[in-house]
């Protein structure tokens, strides 16, 4: 996943570069939008001195990323690139590139063509004179406090700078030319990405076709087991002799259908845990989709307080309900339901 920032002057041209990026498949988040709902929960009247009182007091109380820590929260289980715009303090872009794929693009234009732009816009947040609005980008642009708005050092920040003096076109031609090279980069993957990879890695080993399973166990960011799934050793294999099917007819009257020739990836990287003396309380688990109730019941005695999985089980509503009261935190990089045959 890509994640484009946006930053830069009043009226420079940022919704433009978001409504181009959404064209190209991007999804939009707004710090803006972040902040009019929480003005609008506090019952403040929505303008330019409200927003920004609110930005510095989330930044204040929470942390300076406060904010875009949030919204990159919200992409938790989806994989789709997206766009965070109105950056505008240098401690969440400097959150966005340790915690993501992040690529800052800055935007700026002639002060009279800003000025202009913004009474086209007809935004009770910009309905002011010339004077008001040369002002109120004086007092954003720059900071000594490091929770305040500091667009001038955003922007000194960015990776890639565009000019929207000129026509639309020219400036969609810049968009065009930036995301060819951003998408040409190679992206360093997250930690969250990287031990998924070794996971799915681990699940080339599985024996058993229906899920393919693999698992990596992790904490302070080093690998302690792996795991896949596999029939008990000395047993035959799915692979060899073919799947032993149980089926479970369910309290609203489905029937699923198990293989039960195999340990779960899950309970065998647990098992190497067990055999080889290897504490994993208080680790991180990775695997291809949520594990099952009995895989559920063994994570939460073991300790490990985080599952990451890539996909979500066909049946994790009864996982996922233990995970929340045992304080297990479950993450998905995607929701989608891992699907494979006689499931």
């Amino acid at each position: 996943m890509i994640v484009i920032g946006i930053t830069g002057t009043l009226g420079a041209g940022k919704g433009t570069i978001v409504e181009i990026l959404k064209e190209k498949g991007f999804k939009h988040y707004s710090v803006r939008d972040f902040l009019v709902e929480r003005i609008s929960q506090a019952g403040m009247k929505v303008d330019r001195d409200s927003l920004t009182i609110m930005a510095n007091h989330l930044r204040e109380n929470f942390g300076a990323d406060y904010i875009v820590r949030s919204i990159l929260e919200t992409t938790t289980g989806t994989r789709d690139n997206c766009i965070i715009e109105s950056i505008r303090n240098t401690s969440e872009i400097e959150y966005l590139r340790r915690n993501a794929c992040f690529y800052l693009l800055s935007v700026d234009a002639d002060i009279k063509v800003r000025y202009e732009r913004i009474l086209q816009r007809k935004s009770e947040t910009d309905n002011v004179d010339f004077k008001t609005f040369v002002k109120n980008e004086q007092r954003e642009m720059s900071s000594l406090n490091i929770t305040s708005q500091n667009i001038a050092e955003c922007m000194a920040m960015a990776d890639f700078t565009f000019d929207n003096s000129g026509s639309l076109a020219a400036l969609e031609k810049q968009v065009e030319e930036t995301i060819n090279k951003i998408e040409h980069k190679n992206c360093r993957p997250t930690w969250d990405e990287y031990f998924i990879e070794l996971a799915n890695a681990a699940a080339r080993r599985a024996t058993c076709d229906r899920g393919r399973s693999g698992c990596v166990i992790v904490k302070d960011r080093q690998v302690l087991v792996t795991g896949y799934v596999g029939s008990p050793m000395g047993l035959p294999h799915c692979d060899e002799v073919g799947h032993l099917f149980k089926q479970t007819t369910h309290e609203d009257g489905t029937i699923t259908n198990h293989c039960v020739r195999t340990v779960h990836a899950e309970q065998n990287a647990i098992c190497q845990a067990a055999k080889r003396g290897i504490a994993i309380n208080g680790s991180t688990l990775y695997c291809r989709m949520t594990p099952c109730r009995t895989c559920a019941m063994l994570i939460i005695n073991c300790g490990i307080k985080r599952v990451v999985c890539e996909k979500r089980y066909h049946t994790a509503q009864e996982s996922e309900d233990m995970f929340l009261q045992a304080g297990v935190e479950l993450v998905y990089f995607s929701t989608d339901i891992l699907e494979y045959s006689n499931q």
